[in-house]
């Protein structure tokens, strides 16, 4: 079924902003109430609303299992070779933390606003953890799709 055109230029208008949102979600993880589980569901939100806002042949040239299942694995690895990294003293040791470099500044004493740059190996996480999280998500929004196509030919 295909929507109108407001809904699709809408849903265009959106898409970028809910991708944003999801990704400023998982980098703050951190920081603030979020991380790489929520931001990964927004994102994967905003498939879904390409998936309800476009029909179904030109949502399959965009979004396919095969690349969100190589998300999913991908985001799975990267975190499991993040946690074995730290495996010199103990398994998920922050490694990054106070290293002076991405992620390894020191956190100033006292009171501060939070500094994207102290989190150590917890953004890294939280983005492995946000790509596998999408990759999971976008799956089941695609076989939900594809379920949904099926029903229609069989009912037309």
């Amino acid at each position: 079924m295909k929507m109108s055109k407001i809904v699709r230029t809408q849903s265009g208008f959106l898409y970028p902003f809910i991708l944003i949102f999801g990704l400023y979600i998982v980098i703050h993880g951190h920081l603030t109430p979020g991380g790489g589980f929520q931001g990964g569901a927004v994102i994967a939100t905003g498939f879904a609303l390409v998936v309800v806002a476009y029909e179904y042949k030109d949502v399959r040239k965009w979004i396919t299992a095969n690349r969100l299942s190589l998300a999913e694995v991908t985001g799975l690895l990267a975190f499991i070779i993040t946690a074995y990294l730290g495996l010199g003293s103990t398994f998920f040791r922050n490694w990054l933390a106070n290293s002076g470099s991405i992620f390894g500044s020191r956190v100033p004493p006292g009171i501060n606003p939070g500094n994207l740059n102290t989190g150590g190996v917890l953004p890294v996480m939280n983005l492995a953890v946000g790509l596998e999280v999408l990759g999971g998500l976008g799956v089941i929004i695609v076989y939900m799709l594809n379920y949904l196509k099926r029903g229609e030919e069989s009912a037309g």
